[in-house]
């Protein structure tokens, strides 16, 4: 955020033509005023507009906040300079029709909006003019930034000049005008004309993210570590009444009190003006509603023009020179403006679920990719196997053909010599040699053709196993199939089942949760500083607990009914759920839950601590953490939990939760806490030594009186017990709480208009006091006064005599009030 003084503008329109504006006392006396610019009753519209709005307009749309304001006597033109609407004259038209030109001139209708709200405060009441029915609209001030808004005044969105200027003339019509002795149509209200432009803030570089997937192909996505930026900022237009006397304007009866009214405001308004420009410590803003909707006006972070308007008549000297005056204080006043920017988290959730919407598409596509591929090699192997059984059968056929064959040839040859040798006789003897050469040969012929029978027996032995296998290969990719097939089909029941069940889980959740915040609500008004849910106040209890006797006796609470049905585990297991409003829902059932003391001890033996702290450590979300700060605190009540909450590091996460959270409600979570481990006496050293004493008095930046009364309770607690460790001689040595610096903030807070808060720090004083080691620390901070208003004046008895003996027993005090003469 951009930041820089602006001193406030004055622009004064006056009846001469002067650069010095001369006020006349006498003949022979006059005074001379210098503001910023003067501009005569001869001055136009535009030049009226160009010296006074345009520069604030420029701002606005920059992202600065701005306002333009007429002060002046009745009669003097303010609604003139303001708002006249020009519809007769175009060279007529006031600031607010001029402003709002330039500012639908400059924006970018895709990117930039423009909303309007018109009121008036009349009688101390806000009225909106574009809603007469909404008569009476609250102010609301954030308490952690201070800027004041009105919720419930009617914001239009406007997108060309025309339909501006037919709400200026709806709100006209509305605002309250009577007849007066010094203006035939006096305004009896202030006018204010609120303009909110939002604008987006381009040439911001993003960075381009890409994702591989497994099939080689690239998925792009645009992403951004940072979310756009947009500036938005305020107009205010502010049309004071003018300020009359009574005597003067000879107002009588209604028109008497909304002068009286009128008077007030603008009194308050000059209170305000005058505490600014002197330094003042205090400034009275509450005295009126119109300085709290004006508190960022003067003094605030906006841009300022302040129109002082003047008349010529001797007879008004004196509310000529009130005006004046105003002015001139006005003049010394300093806004240090601040440039507003934010980040535009709704475009960037757009922008990411267009991004997950085209990444579950690729993904759908990616898997009918694969489904595809794994069904084409299915069939390519199956059409293989097929080819690679007929190859086999062919070439065994043909190998068993040709050694039939061999073997047939070979028995005819032998055969025919047989037959040969049988005719010829005579040749017998001539032909034994040849014929054993012969048989010779045909038996390494036998041979043979049974080598090349085994050899082709033994290929076709191997063409079986061959086809064997790849038969076995076949049934065990059908058997797979089959198999994923059945997976598949169970898991897509399981998904159904297991969908329906959450479904029903989700409602139930849902009815918990909301019977959850229903029991909260109504039992949660009485809460004390003990638990953060149900509180501990003695009188609160009595009254739950007769409650919860009353509900026992009757029909079961739905929560009950629901917890019973669904059960502790499902619950706990629906905290680590992967959709926000479960986990959000899950925790809230818990911390109800956690709140009754019976309930604790399930909770904690079902792993319910440890869910809590780890949703502590991961989660983001604002309500996720809070409710689980919540239903840690109320588990520290048992000294058991408190053992356990340590033993897990619970301390460090609270601590970091403490220094990361901006939420009062977190905070006040945290520190209760934090405010129930402090009263363990066994954790003082361990509780310190990891972060706790600090991470508690570090959450009092936040200011929120609930936080403050968690703060300043585990403060007491620990000085509880730190006093009692000191009496019973198991500490030395000085507090350490005063060694963590936590003594100044008592100081400061003894007497804080809060009562939890007031009554926990006098209790600590007290117990601090009580240690002689702690007293030069108790008197160089100041605290011994402190001690000695507690002991006259606390409205509670215990503590007043509490802080009565503390004084009475330790010597250095008593020498201390002796020398500065303080008797008790």
């Amino acid at each position: 955020m951009q930041k820089s003084w602006w001193q406030m503008q004055i622009l004064v329109i006056v009846l001469n033509f002067s650069q010095r504006l001369k006020l006349r006392k006498n003949n022979w006396e006059s005074e001379t005023y210098e503001f910023d610019e003067l501009l005569t009753e001869f001055s136009s519209q535009k030049r009226v507009y160009e010296v006074v709005a345009k520069p604030v307009v420029e701002s606005v749309m920059e992202g600065y906040n701005g306002t333009v304001m007429a002060y002046g006597q009745t009669g003097t033109g303010k609604t003139f300079t303001l708002g006249r609407l020009g519809e007769e004259d175009t060279a007529a038209r006031g600031i607010m029709v001029r402003a709002m030109e330039d500012i639908l001139a400059d924006i970018t209708p895709g990117t930039d909006s423009v909303s309007v709200s018109y009121l008036q405060l009349y009688m101390e009441m806000i009225q909106d003019l574009l809603d007469p029915v909404n008569d009476n609209i609250a102010i609301v001030e954030d308490p952690r930034t201070g800027d004041v808004s009105l919720p419930g005044a009617t914001v239009v969105e406007v997108r060309d000049q025309k339909s501006f200027v037919d709400l200026l003339r709806v709100g006209e019509a509305h605002r309250v005008a009577a007849n007066t002795k010094l203006n035939t149509e006096s305004s009896r209200s202030h006018a204010i004309l609120m303009v909110n432009v939002r604008r987006s803030v381009k040439g911001r570089t993003e960075m381009d993210v890409s994702i591989s997937g497994e099939n080689g192909h690239s998925l792009s996505m645009m992403g951004s570590l940072r979310p756009p930026v947009v500036r938005k900022s305020k107009l205010v237009v502010v049309d004071l009444a003018g300020s009359e006397r009574i005597d003067k304007s000879g107002s009588e009866g209604h028109t008497l009190e909304e002068a009286k009214s009128i008077n007030l405001s603008l009194s308050a308004l000059g209170k305000c003006i005058n505490a600014l420009a002197e330094s003042s410590p205090h400034v009275p803003v509450r005295d009126s509603k119109l300085t709290r909707l004006l508190k960022d006006s003067f003094g605030g972070t906006a841009r300022t023009s302040l129109v002082v308007t003047i008349g010529p008549s001797p007879r008004h000297r004196g509310e000529t020179t009130s005006t004046i005056m105003f002015g001139q204080r006005a003049m010394k006043v300093e806004n240090m403006v601040k440039l507003k920017e934010e980040f535009d988290y709704k475009s960037l959730c757009r922008r990411l679920d267009i991004e997950l919407d085209k990444l579950i598409a690729e993904n759908e596509r990616q898997r009918k990719y694969f489904d595809d591929e794994v069904e084409r090699i299915r069939d390519e192997a199956q059409c293989r196997i097929a080819e690679a059984e007929r190859e086999c059968k062919i070439t065994l056929e043909n190998e068993k053909t040709k050694c039939h064959q061999e073997y047939l040839d070979s028995i005819r040859i032998l055969e025919e010599k047989w037959k040969v040798h049988q005719q010829s006789p005579k040749k017998q003897n001539e032909e034994a040699e040849s014929t054993s050469n012969d048989t010779r040969e045909v038996h390494n012929l036998l041979q043979n053709e049974k080598m090349l029978r085994q050899s082709a027996e033994d290929e076709a032995s191997d063409l079986k196993n061959q086809v064997s296998h790849w038969k076995k290969l076949e049934a065990t990719a059908t058997a797979e199939v089959v198999k994923l097939r059945k997976m598949l089909d169970t898991e897509a029941s399981q998904k159904e089942k297991l969908e329906a069940e959450i479904d029903i889980l989700r409602s139930q959740l849902l009815q918990m949760s909301m019977e959850a915040d229903e029991v909260t609500g109504s039992l949660d008004k009485g809460n004390g500083p003990g638990k953060i849910f149900p509180g501990l106040d003695s009188l609160v209890s009595q009254t739950r607990s007769s409650q919860f006797r009353e509900q026992s006796n009757g029909p079961k609470q739905p929560i009950a009914k629901l917890f019973e049905q669904v059960g502790l585990q499902k619950i706990l297991s629906l905290l680590e759920s992967e959709e926000p409003d479960v986990r959000v829902h899950a925790v809230k059932v818990v911390a109800n839950l956690a709140a009754e003391e019976a309930n604790q001890e399930k909770i904690v033996e079902a792993g319910g601590l440890t869910s809590l702290l780890m949703l502590l450590r991961s989660s983001e979300d604002e309500t996720i953490r809070r409710v689980a700060a919540g239903a840690i605190a109320n588990l520290a009540m048992n000294e058991t939990n408190q053992d356990l909450i340590m033993a897990e590091g619970g301390v460090t996460l609270l601590s970091m939760t403490a220094s990361d959270a901006e939420d009062p409600q977190t905070l006040r979570m945290v520190a209760g806490a934090i405010a129930n481990l402090c009263g363990n006496d066994k954790l003082q050293i361990r509780l310190r030594g990891e972060g706790g004493i600090k991470a508690l008095l570090g959450m009092v930046r936040c200011g929120h009186p609930d936080v403050l009364a968690q703060v300043a309770r585990g403060i007491a607690n620990f000085a509880k017990c730190e006093s009692r460790a000191a009496t019973q001689g198991n500490k030395v040595g000085k507090s350490l709480l005063i060694d963590d610096g936590s003594l100044p903030w008592i100081v400061k807070n003894a007497n804080n208009e809060a009562a939890p808060i007031r009554r926990h720090i006098e209790l600590a004083l007290c117990h601090l006091a009580q240690h002689e080691v702690n007293s030069n620390d108790i008197i160089n901070e100041g605290a011994l006064w402190e001690l000695v208003r507690i002991s006259r004046d606390c409205s509670r008895e215990d503590i007043r005599k509490l802080a009565y003996r503390t004084l009475t027993s330790s010597p250095t005090l008593q020498a201390e009030m002796r020398r500065l003469g303080i008797k008790l």
